[in-house]
């Protein structure tokens, strides 16, 4: 059964509540407010009821039963699954493309062998940046840092960047919400001897109902989950029904997170959007916190399966791998951390003090000369 406990706190500023031994009412320590035991009795009430139909629309309310669409013989006579000796990365393509080296560790021990089943995707959005689009798009990512090392930025082999489409489920939900926010008021003023800020607190209460379309959970345990948050977001007008012709030329990563493992991560992100939505609402106010999770309530939610459009580059440098990624439909451009030149590092800092050092010698000696 799921936790459904609650914990009253003062209806007018959020501080906990103390119910003092001999008295009739409970008492607010911070605003001395002072709620009967019947106002008690309504507020816990309806907190418990809020928290039970909450848990009860949170338990299983997406919908991850639906039958999927199943792969016919034509679509997959061509297709054949690339394994990375190394990391055992999985990567379907047609018989035409052949991926060199692995896309997530840069390992060149690909081995293939027939193509033996992956579920079918229920959308795609095809690819609508080049490959030297991409190329582009990274060599201008490499300028202006000027610490990266030489040699990394020659032998990156730009050239050799992959197109692969990445599975990922999309949850669907409408939702009931209600959440509470800490704020705070300042305000200054001036007296003969000091300057004194006052500090008043606020507890705001929020509703509302809210439609999400396509939250998306990325289904494969290799791409790094921070990689896929940074390169959304992906225009999902531009889903269109799944295809295998939109294979062709590109590789694709099989999904090895299952649609029930992903549902952790979809529910924390509806709540970490809800809440962020409803707090857009508190306005006028210096600082404003969360009190707690939201509340939701979710009507059953709709779950597809798509392939998203990524250009992936893995690089080896001093026997650790770099990662760069582009989304392929809009074109943004993320990376892990880049490597350093030591020598740079210790001494690019020093330049401006030499220049100005130089530049106050030179005016010196024109003065003296002078």
């Amino acid at each position: 059964m799921p936790d459904t406990s609650v914990s009253c706190k003062c209806p007018k500023c959020g501080a906990p509540l103390t119910f003092l031994p001999g008295r009739s009412h409970v008492t607010c320590e911070f605003c001395d407010a002072k709620i009967s035991i019947a106002e008690m009795d309504a507020l816990f009430a309806q907190k418990q009821e809020k928290a039970v139909d909450a848990a009860e629309k949170k338990e299983a309310q997406w919908n991850t039963e639906r039958e999927r669409s199943t792969w016919d013989d034509a679509e997959t006579a061509h297709m054949m699954i690339q394994t990375c000796s190394s990391c055992g990365a999985e990567l379907v393509s047609d018989g035409n493309t052949m991926a060199t080296e692995c896309a997530y560790c840069g390992s060149p021990n690909m081995i293939p062998r027939r193509f033996d089943g992956m579920l079918r995707p229920d959308f795609v959005i095809p690819f609508k940046k080049t490959k030297e689009e991409a190329i582009a798009a990274l060599t201008e990512f490499y300028k202006g840092k000027r610490l990266l090392p030489k040699e990394f930025r020659d032998e990156n082999r730009v050239k050799e960047i992959q197109s692969m489409y990445v599975p990922f489920w999309l949850f669907d939900a409408h939702v009931s919400v209600d959440a509470n926010f800490n704020a705070e008021r300042r305000s200054t003023r001036e007296t003969t001897n000091e300057t004194v800020t006052e500090t008043s607190h606020y507890r705001c209460e929020r509703s509302g109902e809210m439609t999400f379309d396509g939250i998306p959970v990325d289904a494969s345990k290799r791409m790094d989950d921070s990689f896929m948050d940074s390169i959304e977001p992906f225009d999902y007008k531009e889903l269109v029904p799944f295809s295998a012709a939109y294979f062709t030329g590109h590789l694709a990563d099989k999904y090895d997170v299952d649609v029930k493992e992903s549902l952790p991560r979809a529910d924390s992100r509806l709540a970490a959007s809800a809440s962020w939505v409803l707090s857009t609402s508190v306005k006028d106010y210096s600082n404003v916190t969360p009190e707690g999770a939201p509340l939701i309530r979710k009507e059953e939610g709709n779950v597809r399966y798509a392939m998203l459009p990524v250009w992936i580059l893995t690089t080896n440098y001093k026997g650790k791998p770099y990662t760069f990624m582009m989304n392929g439909q809009t074109g943004k451009v993320v990376s892990s951390s880049l490597p350093r030149d030591e020598f740079k590092e210790r001494y690019y800092p020093l330049v401006p003090a030499v220049l100005v050092f130089l530049i106050t010698c030179y005016i010196g000696w024109l003065i003296l000369d002078w």
